[in-house]
């Protein structure tokens, strides 16, 4: 996911959730590629979305500033969460800190994609197993560093995947 991206999500949650559905219908690339202007990374076996981005906080990180930006993208993700939930039950979350940590040399194993990124903007997804199919959607919120937006993500990838 591009941090620079000047990409714009969609709006509403209406289109968040259309976003969401024209995705989980895609087949996944042999290669990795971004499209959507920074809003969607794809590869073998997962797609990663940008759903909404706060201001970013360049030139300011008062807790003024920053506070109502993380509430808006909570707000937004309970209202997603809340769709899907009536869609597909309850979500699993999944930890996605493990991730990080490496063996006990301090060496860090291939970690298979959405994951890898994810584990590094997040530390935790809510996890729903898509009926019929392979796939998974995971709803997070991360960001990148103090300074970078606040997102909420939507993460789609292969079952096989998954913890457990």
């Amino acid at each position: 996911m591009d941090t620079d991206s000047d990409a714009t999500p969609p709006t509403t949650t209406e289109g968040r959730l259309a976003l969401i559905d024209s995705v989980l219908a895609l087949p996944y690339p042999a290669g990795e590629e971004s499209e959507d202007n920074g809003v969607r990374s794809s590869g073998p076996g997962h797609h990663l979305l940008i759903l909404r981005a706060s201001q970013d906080f360049w030139d300011d990180r008062s807790p003024e500033l920053v506070e109502p930006a993380e509430q808006e993208i909570e707000d937004e993700f309970s209202v997603l969460a809340t769709a899907l939930s009536r869609r597909w039950g309850e979500p699993e979350t999944v930890d996605l800190w493990p991730y990080l940590e490496g063996d006990e040399d301090g060496v860090r194993a291939a970690v298979p994609e959405p994951m890898g990124q994810l584990c590094n903007l997040a530390g935790s997804m809510q996890v729903w197993r898509v009926p019929g199919g392979t796939r998974w959607l995971g709803l997070s919120v991360g960001q990148a560093d103090p300074e970078f937006p606040i997102w909420l993500m939507a993460a789609v990838g292969e079952t096989s995947i998954l913890p457990g």
